[in-house]
């Protein structure tokens, strides 16, 4: 019976590692916080992107978080981390989710913290926002103004994107001009979304800023339709795009 009871015993405690070490392994790049590393670590990053979660995290949820790591591994000013909170024995990390309000039935619950500021962003998942790596990547981005290549996207074009956003019209017809002159500097595979950046500053200026959310709102209704498999990267790339014009208060 003690026999029995020993191996049970050494049976359970190995597949804990086993879950363990599967989880670090499941979400490579995520740093794993708890109650003593916690407040050493976020405010050392422009950006934090912190999912908190039960101790052994799984599921598709768990995977989409673990693209979000992967994908950023070369931005230097965002952390990707993870706080496993357990509701048993000495309840680790349970304070870290007390002090931010989250409960159990909420997880996963994905929080962003902005160095110098008090309070976290939630990623809160609406009627028509999955919980999905660009979807989140698209909410740290707008949030924190971190450069993250979204697909579809190019860098300086993002930049003058976010310089166009909150200019004046003067000095946007110039930030539209050198769009058009960088445009032509790009190889071919880049053409096209060089257009869409083009083209969103030219019906900004002609209709106001009412139509990026116009024109995101019409996207998404497309996306929730059938279409084939290349019409449907098209689009989601068009409302990358479209998203670097999003001032950050309107999410």
């Amino acid at each position: 019976m003690w026999n029995i009871f020993i191996t049970s015993f050494f049976t359970f405690v190995a597949i804990c590692i086993k879950m363990k070490l599967s989880a670090a392994d499941d979400c490579k790049g995520c740093v794993q916080l708890d109650s003593y590393s916690f407040d050493k670590i976020i405010p050392k990053f422009k950006a934090a992107i912190v999912k908190f979660d039960v101790a052994f995290p799984y599921g598709e949820k768990h995977e989409e978080f673990a693209k979000v790591a992967f994908t950023t591994r070369d931005s230097f000013d965002l952390l990707v981390a993870e706080v496993g909170v357990k509701d048993f024995g000495n309840k680790d990390n349970s304070d870290i989710a007390d002090r931010f309000n989250i409960k159990k039935d909420d997880y996963p619950v994905v929080l962003l913290f902005i160095q110098g500021k008090t309070e976290p962003h939630r990623f809160i998942i609406k009627k028509d926002t999955e919980f999905t790596a660009d979807n989140i990547k698209r909410f740290i981005k707008t949030k924190s103004g971190v450069y993250l290549g979204l697909p579809g996207c190019v860098e300086k074009l993002d930049r003058l994107a976010d310089q166009f956003k909150t200019s004046n019209d003067k000095d946007r017809q110039e930030i539209l001009n050198k769009a058009k002159v960088f445009q032509e500097t790009l190889p071919e595979e880049h053409r096209t979304a060089a257009k869409v950046y083009v083209k969103t500053m030219e019906k900004i200026m002609e209709r106001g800023d009412i139509f990026v959310q116009t024109e995101q709102t019409r996207i998404e209704g497309l996306l929730k339709g059938k279409l084939s498999n290349d019409k449907k990267r098209s689009m989601e790339e068009r409302r990358n795009i479209l998203h670097s014009f999003t001032r950050r208060d309107e999410l």
